[in-house]
C-alpha cells in the first residue's frame, strides 16, 4: 500500500513550508513504511543555509524521518485520528549531507508499542547510501490530549 499527499495531508498535522514528506511509497501497518522527500532549491532553508553551498539542515532530515514514523505510527486504526508527538531521539548519525536535487528515501520500521507510545527505527539515504540514521519515540495523543514531559517514554518501556 502507499499514500499520496492528499493521504499524508490526512494523517499528518504539517503544512508548508513545514511538511518534509511527499509520498509514501510502501505502507505496512504495523511493519514499515517507506516515504520520499524530494529536496529543491526552491525551499526557503536554502536562502540561509548556506548560500553558496546549499545543504539540508541536519535538523529538518531528522524532522522529514520522524514524519514519516509519525505517518506509519497513525496508520493503524487504534492510533488513526491521533497526534504523534515526538517523545525522544537516540543513537541519530548523520552520514552523508543531502543537497537540492536529492532523493530522501526514509524508512521507518516499528520497535515496539506499548499504551500511547510508539517507537521506530528510521533510515534515510540518498540513492542507497545512509544520509542519517537514529532511534524516534512519540507519545501517540488524541487531539486536544496532554503530552507527558516527565520522561513518560522511558517510563513506558518504549
Amino acid at each position: 500500500m502507499d499514500m499520496d499527499i492528499t493521504g499524508i495531508l490526512k494523517t499528518l498535522p504539517h503544512r508548508y513550508p513545514f511538511l518534509l514528506v511527499d509520498r509514501i511509497l510502501e505502507l505496512e501497518p504495523g511493519k514499515r513504511a517507506v516515504g520520499l522527500k524530494n529536496v529543491t532549491m526552491n525551499e526557503p532553508q536554502f536562502s540561509g543555509h548556506w548560500p553558496e553551498n546549499p545543504v539540508m539542515p541536519g535538523v529538518l532530515i531528522l524532522e522529514a524521518m520522524a514524519q514519516v514514523g509519525g505517518v506509519f505510527l497513525l496508520c493503524t486504526s487504534e492510533n488513526e485520528g491521533k497526534l504523534a508527538y515526538f517523545g525522544g531521539v537516540d543513537k541519530v548519525r548523520w552520514r552523508r549531507a543531502v543537497y537540492p536535487g536529492d532523493q530522501l528515501i526514509m524508512e521507518a520500521t516499528l520497535v515496539k508499542i506499548k499504551g500511547n507510545v510508539g517507537k521506530v527505527e528510521t533510515v534515510a539515504r540518498v540513492n542507497g547510501e545512509v544520509a542519517c540514521e537514529g532511534l524516534f519515540s512519540f507519545a501517540l495523543v488524541e487531539p486536544g490530549g496532554e503530552v507527558g514531559t516527565s520522561g513518560d517514554t522511558e517510563e513506558a518501556g518504549a
